[in-house]
């Protein structure tokens, strides 16, 4: 990523930039995804793209993107105040059986139970 690409991202009004150039560069931005995650998460402010480059890293290397992913899904929780995005992450991360595996998952993960409270504030 050069200078230029930085002063276009910095500039990005909601996110949807940042997002398409980690998606147009994935084979090439493991030295910058850490700068491109800072990024998107200063400019998206309802959560809609962090949610969708979390969708993204997953399906591409969950593994190898798991900090990044981290990142992006808890500021996605805190920002979708009106609860618009952060549903779909719930069968993309965590499969679509979750709703079945619900309360265990609560037990053991912290983002997956921000965002089912969240979902379903009455309980499981």
């Amino acid at each position: 990523m050069d200078s230029n690409d930085k002063k276009r991202l910095e500039a990005d009004p909601d996110g949807i930039h940042t997002y398409e150039y980690i998606a147009n560069n994935i084979d090439s931005i493991d030295d910058d995804l850490t700068w491109l995650i800072d990024n998107m998460i200063r400019v998206d402010i309802n959560g809609q793209f962090s949610v969708s480059a979390a969708r993204f890293l997953h399906a591409i290397d969950h593994v190898k993107h798991s900090e990044a992913i981290d990142r992006l899904v808890d500021s996605a929780i805190d920002k979708d105040r009106e609860r618009a995005y952060i549903g779909y992450l719930l069968p993309d991360l965590w499969g679509a059986d979750y709703a079945d595996r619900a309360e265990s998952l609560s037990a053991s993960d912290r983002s997956f139970r921000r965002i089912y409270k969240r979902l379903h504030p009455t309980g499981m």
